[in-house]
């Protein structure tokens, strides 16, 4: 019996659910379709009946990501002071399955088709807007400005956080971002290391 147009979505969006946390998880490369399909619970050979390519399910499953994570600003809407803590946070470096994707995935979905590309760019623009929507003191246009290079740095620093080898270092990195992006923004730096949640 064939499945019902709602269970076959039921299972599309699992797949899409579970590559979002193996890409993120191991990189675009290191996630291959079998394993992402066992970990979904369904065999490899189903998953063409779901999707034509790789590239297809990777921009999925990144733009669902991202969207998760902009609906769990748009509920909890924390102010800015929150977000950029909660990003920079050990928490956050420590849990890259459930994190920033542009973090990562970003030096994968630079060389990605342009349809990956266009996901991350769209998450990246709607990130750069609920930063800037939390500068008031600012016009639109430096408000905008000032957002997309705290974001930038916040991704930079997040990932050379991930990368240094020495915890030392590692958390230096994340403290001394934290640090320079809330004093830009005329807040002070909290001391905590770890933010309370691990998604930005």
């Amino acid at each position: 019996m064939r499945k019902s147009r709602q269970e076959a979505a039921a299972t599309r969006a699992r797949i899409v659910e579970t590559a979002s946390t193996e890409l993120r998880r191991q990189g675009i490369a290191g996630a291959g379709l079998a394993e992402i399909m066992a970990a979904a619970g369904l065999t490899h050979g189903g998953f063409y009946r779901h999707f034509e390519t790789k590239d297809q399910l990777v921009a999925e499953a990144l733009a669902a990501a991202l969207a998760h994570q902009a609906a769990k600003r748009e509920a909890e809407r924390p102010p800015l002071k929150a977000i950029v803590t909660q990003y920079l946070s050990t928490a956050h470096r420590d849990a890259p399955g459930q994190g920033c994707p542009l973090v990562s995935l970003g030096a994968e979905i630079a060389r990605a088709g342009a349809t990956v590309r266009a996901e991350a760019t769209s998450g990246f623009e709607d990130l750069v807007t609920s930063l800037a929507a939390r500068r008031g003191d600012l016009s639109d246009t430096a408000a905008r400005d000032w957002a997309v290079v705290a974001l930038s740095t916040m991704v930079g620093a997040l990932t050379l956080a991930r990368i240094a080898g020495d915890p030392v270092l590692s958390e230096n990195i994340l403290d001394r971002a934290r640090e320079s992006i809330l004093q830009s923004a005329g807040l002070d730096a909290p001391a905590s290391r770890s933010g309370p949640d691990c998604h930005p």
